[in-house]
């Protein structure tokens, strides 16, 4: 396949894609709230070349509505996945996001095209070759407001808090006290909880102006475990 029929069926595989998610939206209504999506993070999700973030053997099973590996044990995340959590955190032009977890870079930047050129996303990876891969990939692909670094999640990035919002892409076993105390009052936090041998869940965390953080269970999910960084893991 010459390159231009594959960028044609590249972007046909992305709109039916999108169209998948928003009929999964439909389905999980019930434990999200949400029977759809905002515009923005669909036309993020429609815009973002998912098949430039994963390997290259996997190049042409990039839009099938489902988890891949990236190498080290870790994931790029099913596309609805994405496009739910990057919803439920009810993000504004101009927001500046944490994301723990880089990965790939590709939520990175689905968060990068929502939060658009006024918004910052902060984004930590404990894999430091993941995180230079990822840090290089972005820039290629042109996101200038995502900055990426290696490090541990657990502490979150302190010197650039207080957040509007905050997505975890890995599942702790609690929330991480460190995190909670870096988002604003009003502030959104994504994050699934529990060991990947138990249930898991996709949990909403709102904080009140008094610094109180509210937690709601949305969808029951399965990631892989957050893992602490060295710095953690010498405690």
């Amino acid at each position: 396949m010459n390159e231009e029929k594959l960028a044609e069926a590249l972007s046909a595989a992305r709109r039916r894609l999108v169209e998948e998610i928003a009929a999964e939206a439909r389905d999980t209504a019930t434990w999200t709230g949400r029977p759809e999506f905002s515009a923005a993070v669909m036309d993020a999700m429609a815009q973002v070349p998912r098949h430039e973030f994963v390997l290259p053997e996997d190049i042409p099973v990039a839009y099938i509505n489902r988890p891949l590996g990236i190498g080290f044990r870790q994931t790029i995340s099913q596309p609805y996945m994405v496009a739910v959590m990057t919803d439920l955190l009810d993000l504004n032009p101009g927001d500046r996001v944490l994301e723990i977890g880089t990965g790939c870079g590709y939520q990175a930047a689905v968060l990068s095209q929502v939060v658009g050129v006024a918004g910052r996303v902060f984004s930590i990876e404990v894999v430091a070759e993941l995180a230079e891969a990822a840090r290089r990939r972005l820039e290629r692909l042109g996101y200038a407001n995502v900055v990426v670094r290696h490090g541990d999640g657990y502490a979150g990035w302190p010197g650039e808090a207080p957040f509007d919002a905050i997505m975890v892409t890995a599942a702790p076993e609690s929330i991480p006290a460190a995190l909670s105390g870096q988002l604003k009052p009003g502030g959104r936090m994504v994050i699934p909880i529990g060991r990947s041998s138990d249930p898991q869940f996709l949990k909403v965390c709102t904080k009140d102006k008094d610094g109180r953080l509210h937690t709601e269970n949305s969808l029951p999910v399965a990631f892989v475990p957050m893992v602490p960084g060295k710095t953690r893991q010498r405690q």
